[in-house]
């Protein structure tokens, strides 16, 4: 305990100096940022995780400056390179980076830790902690404006590194596969916490990328419809309204109807309106994929139906 002598005898507690020395201390949590060619957005995100003791950036041979940026602004820079194989990329990261605390935060070079998550962070007795890991809020920025209403989302993206995982999922046949674990939360030994603060979710890439992923996406989740045994895996791993959804018919008319008007999108906007139509549309591809797959025999998407 930091204090001061006013007088033989008589002890008081220095409480600014305890706070200077708070406002200094670092959060003894490891972040790892997922990276590939994210030059445009890497020095935010990192400039968002300056409290954190540990940082790694793991990039995926990028051609751009972001490993040189990484290292400028204090990251431990480490080359992931995919070999088509499980452990994918973030159990990779559990499983071979040097990480020198019981916490990793997972985040993506597109996402911000805000100064409220910040502020909880450092209130939280992490090591005396009953959980296993900890879900917070997403909050996402489309066409330049933050959603404050229309669909929400809740990312487990701090874990305790020895009690945390990411499940092997049976989905390496799906065309357009990526480097990266699906759309499915990692499983945790214990229980898990749920945080107020958010991550900010500032995308600047364009449209056109944007929907590509989607694109990509889609694949992954109509594969994952159409083969029962590799859905039994996946859905235990979503959120309850991801679970809900999975098996919900005509998902893209209902989504649009749950963002934008029960979820009062509408509140936000044209870029509300424009981020219902462009989510619930990308719920339509995952179908029609679907019935591609059923009735044309897609390569890489095979039925198991008879």
């Amino acid at each position: 305990m930091v204090s001061r002598r006013d007088e033989p005898g008589t002890t008081h507690i220095d409480l600014e100096a305890i706070m200077a020395f708070r406002d200094k201390s670092p959060l003894l949590i490891s972040a790892v940022v997922m990276t590939k060619n994210e030059a445009s957005v890497i020095v935010d995100c990192l400039t968002s995780l300056a409290r954190f003791a540990q940082v790694f950036v793991v990039d995926s041979n990028s051609v751009d400056a972001t490993p040189d940026l990484a290292r400028a602004n204090g990251a431990t820079v480490v080359n992931f390179t995919w070999d088509g194989r499980y452990p994918k990329k973030k159990q990779w990261c559990l499983e071979n980076l040097p990480i020198q605390h019981d916490w990793a935060l997972f985040v993506d070079a597109d996402e911000r830790v805000s100064p409220q998550l910040e502020s909880e962070l450092l209130a939280l007795d992490l090591a005396g902690s009953e959980f296993s890991a900890f879900e917070m809020p997403l909050e996402y920025y489309f066409l330049g404006q933050r959603l404050r209403r229309g669909h929400r989302v809740r990312k487990r993206s701090l874990v305790r590194v020895s009690e945390t995982r990411f499940p092997e999922i049976d989905d390496l046949g799906v065309s357009n596969m990526w480097e990266v674990e699906g759309h499915y939360q990692p499983t945790a030994k214990g229980p898990v916490g749920r945080l107020r603060g958010s991550l900010l979710h500032q995308d600047t890439d364009s449209l056109y990328d944007y929907f590509a992923r989607h694109n990509r996406y889609s694949d992954w989740e109509a594969f994952v419809a159409e083969h029962p045994h590799v859905a039994q895996q996946v859905n235990p791993q979503r959120t309850r309204l991801g679970r809900l959804a999975a098996g919900l018919r005509g998902r893209g008319l209902a989504f649009f109807l749950y963002s934008y008007v029960f979820r009062l999108g509408f509140m936000d906007g044209r870029a509300g309106f424009h981020y219902a139509i462009a989510l619930a549309f990308y719920y339509w591809q995952i179908g029609v994929k679907r019935v591609e797959m059923l009735n044309l025999g897609h390569e890489g998407f095979p039925s198991e139906r008879t």
